[in-house]
């Protein structure tokens, strides 16, 4: 549920009571009604408010969102960037427009992109539909932030280098599935503002083949979070990039790095590329610059002597037919981690066909070579080790 202006005003302004009040409770799904029944003690008519801000802090939190003590409903915080992507694409919007650029995020929320936007010394105006929202920006930004409440669509700043937009990517409780059914749409956002350089946020599994600029997708310790547009003037000659976030650090290759590679016969190691990269499309682009080859030229697992700096792979054991999987493994293996990619496999239904009993930890990579159907049983999942501030 979304508060009321007056909700947010008592969370402004009884900090500390909701701190002192929610640092014991564990606030998980099993524990609602209980903890609900505390805070409502507590606090009176307040009391789901403090509850769901406290549920959206921690899910925040988890996911390295924003400060411990910022306002948010769970809605802002699901949806929320973490703050090293938000910083990424500040950091790219700085290179791009200019070191004192004007930024105008016409979805500010709570305040995500207003946070990363002035540590990386830009001008920011945030403005929202909802003033309920608003009121929470205004109290994580500060009073200085400037805001204003209007639509995306309907524009109400002058001089703006840079819009960036984030549109809701759910719809009925469904994800949206091509750029044209956001929230606002995004031919809605092109036409609302013509002329201006926009970085409009995405899921990271839309359909962005008709996008003129740049799409760029962001990881963070292997998990994508999003995708994000930038028109021409934003993508310094660049089409399509992957932006791998892990441990502090930050890899990108873009589609300026050179791909000849092919497939050809298993190396020692098999390679699942960081998911930003595969749905970059810069599979062949990675592969090249850390000397890894295809197994196939139409499947994204890489295979090489190596595993990349900072990166997981698999030993390769043997490659067998689907159907002499359970005999490859033997009776020794009982933890088993199953990668599918181009074949029809379910792995809760290959798993439980496998019966595993034995103590020994292993991996099948189960894909498609050439025409056939594999198994590529691997050992467990090793870690290669990273150079620090490579």
């Amino acid at each position: 549920m979304a508060f009321t202006r007056t909700e947010v005003a008592f969370l402004a302004t009884h900090a500390d009571d909701i701190a002192d009040a929610t640092a014991g409770l564990p606030l998980t799904r099993a524990s609602l009604l209980s903890d609900a029944a505390v805070l409502r003690e507590r606090f009176g008519e307040y009391g789901r408010a403090v509850a769901e801000l406290a549920q959206a802090r921690r899910t925040a939190a988890a996911h390295g969102k924003f400060p411990a003590h910022w306002l948010t409903d769970l809605d802002a915080a699901q949806q929320a960037t973490p703050q090293v992507v938000a910083a990424q694409r500040a950091d790219r919007l700085r290179r791009a427009a200019g070191p004192d650029a004007l930024v105008h995020d016409v979805t500010c929320s709570v305040g995500t992109e207003g946070a990363s936007a002035s540590a990386a010394g830009l001008r920011y105006l945030g403005s929202d539909l909802d003033g309920v929202r608003l009121a929470m920006a205004r109290h994580n930004l500060g009073a200085g932030a400037w805001l204003v409440r209007a639509d995306a669509t309907v524009p109400v700043s002058r001089g703006a280098d840079v819009i960036v937009a984030d549109p809701a990517r759910r719809a009925g409780g469904r994800r949206i599935t091509h750029p044209d059914q956001l929230l606002p749409p995004l031919p809605d956002l092109l036409a609302a503002w013509p002329g201006q350089e926009l970085a409009v946020k995405c899921a990271p599994g839309l359909d962005f083949s008709d996008w003129e600029g740049l799409v760029s997708l962001v990881s963070v310790d292997g998990g994508v979070k999003e995708a994000c547009l930038y028109t021409p003037g934003l993508a310094e000659g660049e089409r399509r990039e992957a932006v791998m976030i892990s441990g502090g650090e930050v890899d990108r290759i873009t589609d300026a790095s050179p791909d000849d590679v092919g497939a050809g016969e298993p190396g020692r190691y098999l390679i699942d590329p960081d998911g930003a990269v595969v749905r970059a499309g810069l599979v062949r682009h990675y592969a090249r610059r850390e000397r890894l080859w295809m197994l196939d030229e139409r499947i994204a697992y890489l295979t090489g002597d190596r595993i990349p700096e900072g990166r997981s792979g698999f030993e390769i054991r043997e490659i067998v037919p689907l159907k002499k999987l359970r005999t490859a493994l033997g009776p020794q293996v009982g933890a088993l981690e199953i990668l599918v990619r181009g074949v029809d496999v379910d792995p809760d239904v290959l798993r439980k066909k496998l019966k595993l009993r034995g103590r020994e930890s292993a991996a099948v990579v189960c894909t498609r070579i050439g025409t056939q159907g594999v198994a590529i049983v691997c050992g467990p999942r090793e870690q290669a080790a990273a150079t620090p501030g490579k």
